[in-house]
């Protein structure tokens, strides 16, 4: 039966660029830290840690629980080191395991051949010893193991999430090109919203689309976990699983929310399809009550008093459309910018710095991220009342 409290490296992967998002998220969940990289960080816990970080992370992907770390220059090591783990706490030997694989500069060139050599040694232990093994394929209905394999170094951990994070579950339509959840929880990181919102300030998205930088919005200023919108994790299925602690976790979790924040949340957009999917997402999500929308143009978005962050994510010519027509565009969110937004954060996320050009401000900030294989650019625009020189 597996331990549930016995303390391990843990690993929580995320896209490139996000890893100081994520790192932050860590400590303020109380996971002892460790090393920064580039498309993760590294901690220390239990695999009771695993299941609220599964519960509470906005900006990862996978959370791994280490299982085993060790020297392999070949298939045969890596064969012979997974065998030895005692799979039989870990597996039910009428169950289901899946395997997943990254590898880079080692013995063998194709991930799917190091996944059969850790099912094949998985399977050979149980029938060694019970003459009998647990089914295995691509589903995530099962156990999740991953194999991270660089040069001679295997680690193989427990995969405790499934399903990655990413998908929320309250995105039931996508429309066009939609941003994927944790990206958009970065870009709602790096506003520095959440101290905002603490505040009575108010987050406006134009150009909304499926509403996610809005119900990613909404979630945060209310402490909202995002995995309180999922029913299933990897960690379920593992034997000492204890439904009672998930049932406390999510307890805690909904008792910690708080919808009254006090500010606006605003997502427009031209396209009355778009808008009648975000409003669809915000009710799966729990927050349809917490976020206006409106059919409009952009430029047309209601921009209320006081503090707060305006946040567009425009077309970028890499698969909506061609760059050039998208410059006037371009120019009008910085019109926009100037001439209504005053005393605002603006922010632009977009994946053509040539096009940014055109918007005709000078950005404070910049932050890279990668929405897939696009590296992009979060810009942020400091937009004063009245001239700078004003100001």
């Amino acid at each position: 039966m597996t331990k549930f409290s016995d303390t391990a490296p843990i690993l929580v992967t995320c896209p490139k660029g996000m890893s100081g998002f994520l790192a932050t998220e860590l400590a303020g969940l109380g996971l002892t830290s460790g090393e920064i990289l580039e498309a993760g960080a590294l901690g220390s816990g239990t695999l009771e840690d695993c299941m609220r970080l599964n519960l509470q992370v906005r900006t990862g992907h996978r959370v791994l629980y280490e299982l085993k770390r060790f020297d392999a220059p070949g298939p045969d090591e890596l064969y012979r080191a997974v065998r030895s783990i005692p799979w039989e706490e870990h597996i039910r030997k009428d169950g289901y395991f899946r395997v997943d694989a990254s590898i880079r500069d080692t013995a063998v060139t194709d991930s799917r051949f190091a996944s059969v050599r850790v099912k094949d040694a998985v399977a050979d232990r149980f029938m060694e010893r019970f003459g009998s093994r647990p089914d295995s394929g691509p589903e995530t209905r099962g156990v999740c193991l991953f194999l991270h394999w660089r040069g001679r170094l295997a680690t193989l951990y427990l995969d405790t999430t499934g399903e990655p994070l990413p998908r929320r579950g309250y995105r039931k339509r996508p429309h066009t090109a939609p941003m994927q959840e944790t990206l958009a929880a970065a870009c709602v990181m790096a506003s520095d919203w959440p101290e905002l919102a603490a505040q009575g300030g108010h987050f406006i998205a134009p150009m909304c689309g499926s509403g996610t930088l809005a119900i990613e919005a909404a979630l945060m200023a209310m402490h909202g976990a995002p995995g309180l919108l999922r029913d299933d994790f990897a960690f379920m299925r593992l034997p000492g699983y204890d439904p009672a602690l998930w049932e406390r976790l999510t307890n805690e979790a909904e008792d910690a929310e708080t919808p009254d924040f006090g500010g606006r949340i605003i997502a427009t957009d031209h396209d009355p399809t778009a808008i009648e999917a975000a409003r669809d997402n915000a009710r799966n999500a729990g927050v349809g009550d917490f976020i206006e929308f409106a059919v409009c143009d952009f430029s047309q978005t209601e921009v209320p008093d006081g503090p707060g962050v305006v946040m567009l994510n425009p077309e970028y010519g890499e698969r909506m459309g061609d760059a050039k027509a998208l410059e006037p565009v371009y120019q009008a969110i910085g019109d926009f910018f100037k001439q209504r937004c005053g005393g605002k954060k603006g922010f632009i996320f977009t994946g053509n710095p040539a096009l940014s050009k055109c918007v005709g401000l000078k950005a404070k900030r910049r932050h890279i991220l990668y929405n897939a294989k696009i590296e992009c650019r979060l810009l942020e625009y400091e937009l004063y009342e009245g001239t700078r020189k004003q100001k």
